[in-house]
């Protein structure tokens, strides 16, 4: 596997920072807790630890609200306990991702406080600033994500500013070449330190219509879904200029060897693979939310993986996710015993898979009472189903109060079920979903086919999903269960390497496996051609 990349060879661990381990007691997971739990990610075997926004924040939107990129916000740490963590994690074989924010800073950062100076002031371009409509309301129709309009009055200078989330979160201007300047010169900052990549928040957001166009109406919307979905973004995203921006980016990023630049993506699959740009140089993994929005059934998602592999172009290397930190925990939107199942898919399609914490021991979004409720979104937009704390509540180390996470009370509840479901038990039970990632994991290691094989969909009984990984004349086919009765797949030759239930487990297989309801097997030795 030497001619790969480590991010094309790896499986890359999603902490939330908030969230994994509290380190000072205050209730708050911070780096000094993510340095006490860097013997876990090596033992679970993972290869590298990104980690969501750390910098100085008012925390308006818990850290994508910056006001300083190039520092460690208190509530987290010191610069220099950021380089113990990144030094402590390289001894361990683990790599670095940081979230970089490029669509906006917080309204506190000094950019934005000197642009709010007056219309002629030094950083006031480095925003998107227009004037008043002829009712002297905003200047058109752009609605904010997180509720409300896209604009706000600054009544001082008279003009409205754009932010695509919330007001405190004033947008860039990726225009102004002084900003794309000041952002590579961010980007370097960390690089330098020795971080092993960046991911670029809302990357398709870069970029605005200069006209400030209207969006369209989007006729899909329908009562129960947020008010900013009621349009098209046609203009306020996926613009044409963000591709030239994205391999500015690149470029910063390839001054330096092994880093690894990925890119969040929340839009249809035939745009995000756009990002990789005309030759590769683009983003090295636009993000590919497929199985988090796919039903979870076998036909929807080998049509969403063979689809995906159709249109990669020949340069682009495929990246899978199950979930993050913005939208609900796989374990709630599977059916019960079907994570084991989801385990075995994320690990085995082809392609870098990104794993979020606490899906390994099947953790479901919490109940956050009123009183609790910390997300923005949901505040702004109540009862819609779209707040994020539900997948944000801390990790589940152990039975102890509050979950091992923390002595003090944890800025959210702890989900319920946490004295079962924790690392401290699951590590002891060789039967656990814990213990079925780890072992999925050491077997991508072993198993070349598996960590970057070629991929071939297989045809299959209804209900059965299977297809066949093969690297250098090792050929491994993988077949999963989603029906709620047995199954007999048909027309298998091979060893069974690993069930997701444990059976069968080292049987030579000569024609058939039977297959439990959401059980899922992997065999080597190629299938017989004649099945499917």
């Amino acid at each position: 596997m030497a001619d790969f990349a480590w991010w094309q060879r790896g499986v890359i661990y999603q902490l939330y920072p908030r969230s994994f381990q509290d380190g000072d007691g205050d209730g708050v997971g911070d780096l000094a807790g993510i340095r006490q739990r860097l013997d876990y990610l090596a033992w679970l075997g993972v290869d590298a630890v990104w980690i969501p926004p750390i910098y100085p924040s008012p925390m308006a939107d818990f850290g994508y609200d910056i006001t300083d990129h190039c520092a460690i916000d208190p509530l987290f740490g010191t610069l220099a306990e950021f380089d113990a963590l990144l030094a402590e994690a390289h001894e361990r074989g683990l790599r670095v991702i940081l979230d970089f924010v490029p669509n906006h800073t917080s309204d506190m950062h000094p950019w934005f406080q000197d642009a709010l100076r007056g219309r002629d002031a030094a950083h006031r371009d480095w925003y998107l600033w227009a004037d008043p409509a002829a009712d002297g309301g905003p200047p058109n129709n752009w609605r904010s994500h997180f509720g409300g309009p896209a604009w706000t009055l600054d009544p001082a200078t008279g003009q409205y500013y754009l932010h695509a989330f919330l007001k405190e979160q004033p947008d860039l201007n990726w225009r102004n070449p002084a900003v794309a300047r000041a952002m590579a010169q961010v980007m370097r900052f960390w690089l330098d330190r020795g971080v092993d990549g960046l991911r670029l928040d809302a990357t398709w957001h870069l970029i605005k219509d200069e006209h400030l166009r209207n969006n369209p109406p989007d006729p899909s919307w329908h009562a129960g879904l947020p008010e900013h979905e009621k349009l098209a973004h046609v203009y306020t995203s996926d613009r044409p200029e963000v591709q030239r921006l994205v391999c500015e980016l690149r470029q910063v990023v390839d001054e330096y060897p092994d880093r690894v630049l990925i890119g969040e993506l929340y839009l249809p699959i035939e745009r995000v693979v756009a990002y990789y740009g005309t030759t590769g140089n683009g983003i090295h993994l636009p993000a590919n939310a497929l199985l988090i929005g796919a039903p979870w059934d076998a036909d929807s998602i080998g049509a969403a993986a063979d689809r995906y592999e159709a249109l990669l172009p020949v340069f682009g290397w495929p990246n899978w996710a199950l979930g993050n930190h913005d939208k609900p925990r796989i374990a709630g939107r599977v059916p019960p015993g079907h994570s084991r199942l989801a385990a075995l898919l994320l690990l085995t399609l082809r392609g870098t898979p990104t794993l979020y914490y606490g899906d390994e021991l099947g953790m479901r979004n919490g109940e956050i009472p009123p009183a609790a409720i910390r997300d923005p979104i949901e505040r702004n937009m109540p009862g819609l189903g779209r707040g994020r704390d539900p997948q944000r509540t801390p990790m589940q180390w152990d039975d102890s109060p509050n979950a091992g996470f923390s002595p003090g009370q944890p800025w959210l509840p702890v989900a319920a079920g946490f004295e079962t479901v924790n690392v401290a038990g699951q590590r002891a039970d060789d039967a656990s979903l814990l213990t079925l990632y780890r072992r999925l994991l050491q077997l991508r290691r072993a198993e070349p086919a598996l960590a970057v094989g070629r991929y071939a969909g297989q045809g299959a009984p209804p209900g059965i999903l299977r297809y066949e990984r093969e690297h250098d004349g090792r050929c491994l086919t993988v077949v999963l269960n989603f029906n709620e009765t047995p199954r007999r797949i048909p027309g298998l030759q091979g060893r069974v390497l690993l069930s997701t239930l444990g059976r069968d487990e080292g049987r030579d297989i000569d024609d058939s496996l039977l297959l439990l309801p959401g059980e899922g097997a992997i065999l080597a030795g190629r299938p017989d051609p004649a099945a499917g």
